[in-house]
């Protein structure tokens, strides 16, 4: 299956997959966003995953080594830990003067790094939780723009949507390329969040759950076994105030692949969805 969207063109990746930012040590590093660029999609590297300045740089050019394929760096903006633009100067720099072009940045509005990237040819990502942050960076300038769902991990706003709203609503105020996250796991979640607006998806928990992802297996195990009527499990979902847990899309996620595996298990899956969508297109005109 071939994808050409304005997602694909802007980042220069074969798939609209993008894997989420991990901020844990050691975590969202190149073990797991080479394999991810390499199988078609877009690996990212964490800033915040990083001890120091040197660390980072270490890993990009580790990273450089294994692909050639495009890789982005996650700025997490977090005023209360101070993790603010200042925090992340050595690494805007290192970032930009190893060659990375793609900066997404979640929290805060990351404007002044999104700017930084643009104007030293580069594009800026900003991932959102709610369709209102959404419309206001838009309006800032960013090239994309990633929304996270109820069904996601992470913090929770009071005006947070679900996945579903958040494209078909957001798709008619933003004209720049919609990212779905927020509970996918599988080619139904991908090929669905295209069908609702999206240009792509971008996807945490199930990266978690593969063999190249660094973390203790106890993690992994408990992905894959997470019973989604659960309902203490869902309620902390949905109202998650701190701490992090696995997302909804723990549903669709039963085994533990390497990353290539993954990402070719939904291509292929969503080119026989595809194929079910011409046969009954055929049968609606007869």
């Amino acid at each position: 299956m071939q994808f050409d969207n304005e997602l694909t063109r802007l980042l220069g990746v074969r798939y609209p997959i993008i894997q989420g930012a991990v901020g844990w040590k050691g975590s969202g590093t190149s073990s797991i966003a080479v394999p991810v660029s390499e199988a078609g999609g877009l690996g990212i590297l964490t800033a915040l995953a990083y001890e120091n300045p040197d660390e980072f740089q270490d890993d990009i050019r580790n990273a450089m080594k294994k692909t050639n394929k495009p890789l982005a760096v996650n700025f997490t903006l977090i005023k209360s830990r101070q993790l603010d633009v200042d925090y992340y100067k050595k690494y805007i720099k290192i970032a930009l003067d190893e060659g990375i072009k793609i900066a997404f940045t979640s929290a805060y509005n990351g404007f002044e790094i999104g700017k930084e990237f643009q104007e030293a040819g580069g594009c800026w990502i900003q991932k959102c939780a709610t369709i209102r942050h959404a419309i206001s960076i838009s309006k800032k300038g960013a090239d994309a723009i990633v929304i996270v769902g109820l069904e996601g991990t992470g913090f929770k706003s009071p005006e947070q949507n679900t996945t579903m709203i958040n494209m078909t609503a957001a798709r008619q105020y933003i004209k720049v390329p919609l990212i779905a996250a927020g509970g996918i796991g599988d080619a139904r979640g991908f090929i669905g969040a295209l069908a609702m607006g999206a240009s792509g998806v971008y996807m945490g928990t199930a990266f978690m759950a593969t063999k190249e992802f660094k973390v203790d297996e106890r993690l992994k195990t408990r992905i894959i076994n997470q019973n989604i009527m659960d309902a203490e499990y869902c309620k902390k979902i949905y109202n998650q105030k701190r701490g992090v847990s696995p997302s909804l899309a723990v549903g669709v996620i039963h085994s533990i692949p390497t990353v290539k595996e993954f990402i070719e298990n939904i291509i292929n899956d969503a080119q026989k969805i595809m194929e079910q969508f011409k046969e009954w297109r055929m049968f609606i005109e007869d």
